[in-house]
């Protein structure tokens, strides 16, 4: 087995996500088999299936290296595609993951072309780690008035994606794309019923109360404490997802808090105050396009 489907694990589960729930589903159902787990349930009891000819963007194989972005037409087109992982020591998209670490090389190296005249980035992406994403949004807010800097979904850009987004100075969305899902989630799993039915027994020989205990809780039973304090946790990340989202698109705390994490399909994200216009992609590059000409010295 690659180890591409370890490292994906060690990054879905016991860390906090900022990503859409239908691709957290999705990217477990795909996990599920390579790391030996029968079935997925999902919490209101139905079982989650998945087609082992699906291509969901997991490839074993790399891709071949490319130059970070493209110019177009005075546009840095910027890639923000898949599952939004801390490092993949990579400047495109890479087996279904973008790295902030590329993106943020790539951002910082427009930012400084002179080719350069606007900067987008190209969404299409259900969200992912949080670690790095914070980061990254406030770089690029930080940004605004150096360049425009346009946001414009392909298709969807749901929470760590919409994080990206929101601090972009313009978010367009397809009629068909969403915007949204401003919220956190961990998914922690507990073995430890299979681990009795098949008559084994884990240890950990540890120093400290503390010591992985995530890890022994998958293993031994979750217990209520560990819970509660992985939801503090959750709900600081939440907190700051909301005050940043409230920030970038100058809403209300209250107002972004209120959608609960909701997400919204074309015209109802622009009615939620989530993003500007719904326009085609094409449409929306074109229109920055016409944007840089007019502001262009005659």
């Amino acid at each position: 087995m690659s180890d591409l489907f370890p490292r994906l694990a060690q990054r879905i589960f016991n860390t906090p996500l900022a990503l859409h729930p239908q691709k957290a589903e999705v990217a477990l159902t795909a996990l599920a088999e390579r790391l030996g787990i029968a079935r997925v349930a999902r919490a209101d009891g139905a079982s989650l299936a998945f087609d082992e000819d699906e291509d969901l963007g997991f490839d074993d194989e790399a891709r071949p290296c490319r130059a970070g972005y493209d110019l177009v037409g005075g546009v840095a087109l910027i890639q923000v595609e898949g599952m939004l992982v801390q490092k993949t020591g990579t400047l495109r998209p890479y087996s279904g993951m973008t790295g902030y670490d590329g993106l943020r090389a790539n951002f910082l190296t427009a930012m400084e072309d002179p080719l350069a005249e606007a900067i987008v980035l190209d969404l299409n992406s259900g969200g992912g780690e949080v670690a790095g994403c914070f980061d990254l949004a406030d770089l690029i807010y930080a940004s605004r008035g150096l360049k425009p800097i346009w946001a414009i979904c392909s298709e969807c850009a749901y929470s760590a994606a919409y994080a990206l987004a929101s601090a972009c100075d313009r978010v367009t969305v397809p009629r068909t794309g969403g915007t949204g899902s401003v919220g956190v989630v961990t998914m922690l799993v507990d073995y430890s019923k299979a681990i009795e039915r098949s008559g084994l027994a884990v240890h950990f020989v540890h120093y400290g109360s503390r010591k992985m205990e995530e890890t022994r809780a998958m293993h031994g039973g979750v217990k209520p404490d560990l819970l509660e304090r992985i939801q503090r946790d959750v709900d600081v990340m939440g907190e700051l997802f909301v005050a940043t989202v409230a920030r970038n698109r100058n809403m209300s705390v209250e107002a972004v808090r209120a959608q609960q994490a909701d997400y919204y399909l074309g015209a109802a994200g622009v009615q939620a105050g989530l993003a500007d216009a719904v326009m085609a992609p094409d449409e929306a590059l074109m229109a920055l396009m016409a944007d840089l000409d007019a502001a262009a010295p005659q």
